[in-house]
C-alpha cells in the first residue's frame, strides 16, 4: 500500500514539475511582447518550435528581472568543430547564441541550434525560406542531447551493474531497486524476446533487446520533466536506433530467411510457373527489408514530437487566453496529457522493443525440413 501511494505522489510530481517547466519558459516568452492575441498566439508556436530543437548549452530555465533583463541558468557544452581543423570551446562564447563566437581567427554563430561561419558582426544571409545559406562546419560537438543520452547510459550502466552484483550476492535475488526493474527484464526475456524469437536464439539479442527498451523508457521519461530534453523527438537519434535494428537484423538472418525474401513461394512450383509473379513479389519482399526500421524511426519520432507539441500548445493557451475559465481548462488539459504521455513514454519503448524482436525472429527463423516431413508422416 504505501508502495503504491509513494507512485502515485512520483507521478503527480513529474506532472506537476513538467507543467511547471512549460509554463515559466511559456510564460518569459509571453512576457517579452505580444500585447494581441495573434502576437501571442505566434510567440507560444515560436517557443514550442524552439523546444523541440536541440541546443548546444543546457538551459535549466531563465527569468527576466525588473530592468527587463534576461537571465539564463544552466551550463555550457562544449563545441567541437572540424573547420580546415579542430576547433574546440565552450558554448559559453555563443551567451546562449546572442553573440560571436571568435576562435583562431574564424567567427562562428548559431542560429536555429546550427552553427554557421561568419564575419566580425554576425552577418547572416538567408534563402527566400528563411534558411541560413552561411557555409557550416562539421559539427562535433556534444549537445544537449548527446549529454542527455550520455547520462542516460552512465545511469543504465550502474543501475544494471548494482542489478547484476544483487543478484549474484543473494543467489539470484535481487535487492534494492533491482526488485523494480526485474519483473520488466523478466517480461522483456519471456514476452518479448522468448515469445518473438524463440528459446534456442533469443539470448545473443537480449542485451540489444534490453539495452534500446530501458535507453529509450529513461529517454522518454526525461523528455517529460522541465530539463527541456526531446531526445527521441529528435529524427536524427531514432534513424540511428532503427539502422542498428537493420544491421543486426541484415547480418544475423539465416539462409532460410534470405530464401524466403528471394523466393517466397519456396520449392514447391518450378520456377518456369512463378517467374513472372516474382517479378513483382521479390521486389516487394525487397523493399520491406527498409521499410521495417523506416516504420520503427517514424514511429518513435512522431509519437513523441507530437506528445511535446500538444503539451506545450496546451500550456501555451493560459497565455492565449489570459483568463480564468481558459487558464483552468488548459490546465487540466495539459495535466490529463501529462498523464497519458507517462503511458506513452512507456509504450513507445515496449513498442520498438516488441517489433524489433519481431523481426530479429524473422532473420533467425530456421527450417528443419526432415522434422517437417516427419510430422507430415505423422498426421498422415
Amino acid at each position: 500500500m504505501q508502495k503504491k501511494i509513494v507512485v502515485r505522489l512520483l507521478t503527480v510530481l513529474l506532472m506537476a514539475t513538467s507543467i511547471s517547466g512549460f509554463a515559466k519558459e511559456a510564460s518569459k516568452v509571453a512576457a517579452q511582447g505580444g500585447d494581441t492575441k495573434a502576437e501571442r498566439k505566434q510567440e507560444v508556436k515560436d517557443y514550442v518550435a524552439h523546444h523541440l530543437l536541440d541546443s548546444h548549452d543546457f538551459g535549466l530555465y531563465s527569468y527576466t528581472d525588473d530592468s527587463g533583463e534576461v537571465h539564463h541558468v544552466g551550463f555550457p557544452l562544449p563545441i567541437i568543430l572540424w573547420d580546415g581543423g579542430l576547433k574546440v570551446f565552450s558554448s559559453s562564447k555563443f551567451h546562449h547564441g546572442e553573440t560571436v563566437a571568435e576562435v583562431d581567427g574564424n567567427y562562428y554563430k548559431i542560429d536555429h541550434a546550427k552553427i554557421y561561419k561568419t564575419d566580425a558582426t554576425g552577418t547572416l544571409n538567408y534563402d527566400e525560406d528563411g534558411h541560413a545559406t552561411n557555409a557550416k562546419p562539421l559539427d562535433l560537438s556534444i549537445t544537449k542531447g548527446v549529454f542527455m543520452m550520455l547520462l542516460t547510459s552512465i545511469l543504465m550502466i550502474l543501475l544494471f551493474k548494482g542489478l547484476a552484483s544483487s543478484y549474484a550476492k543473494n543467489g539470484g535475488i535481487a535487492k534494492g531497486v533491482g526488485r523494480f526493474f526485474e519483473p520488466i527484464v523478466l517480461y522483456i526475456r519471456d514476452d518479448i524476446a522468448i515469445a518473438n524469437i524463440g528459446e534456442k536464439k533469443y539470448k545473443k539479442y537480449m542485451p540489444f533487446l534490453l539495452t534500446v527498451f530501458f535507453f529509450i523508457w529513461f529517454l522518454n521519461m526525461f523528455g517529460l520533466t522541465p530539463l527541456g530534453v526531446n531526445v527521441t523527438g529528435n529524427i536524427a537519434i531514432t534513424t540511428a536506433l532503427a539502422l542498428i535494428v537493420f544491421l543486426i537484423t541484415t547480418f544475423t538472418g539465416t539462409k532460410d530467411y534470405w530464401k524466403h525474401i528471394f523466393d517466397p513461394l519456396g520449392d514447391g512450383m518450378p520456377w518456369a510457373g512463378k517467374i513472372f509473379i516474382y517479378i513483382i513479389l521479390v521486389p516487394i519482399e525487397i523493399l520491406g527489408l527498409f521499410i521495417k526500421p523506416f516504420a520503427l524511426l517514424i514511429r518513435l519520432y512522431a509519437n513523441m514530437t507530437a506528445g511535446h507539441v500538444v503539451l506545450g500548445s496546451l500550456i501555451g493557451l493560459i497565455y492565449i487566453f489570459q483568463n480564468w475559465i481558459g487558464g483552468t481548462l488548459s490546465f487540466g488539459l495539459a495535466f490529463a496529457i501529462s498523464l497519458i504521455e507517462i503511458l506513452v513514454a512507456l509504450l513507445q519503448a515496449y513498442i520498438f522493443t516488441m517489433l524489433a524482436a519481431l523481426y530479429f525472429g524473422f532473420a533467425s527463423e530456421t527450417h528443419d525440413h526432415a522434422e517437417e516431413h516427419e510430422g507430415e508422416i505423422a498426421h498422415l
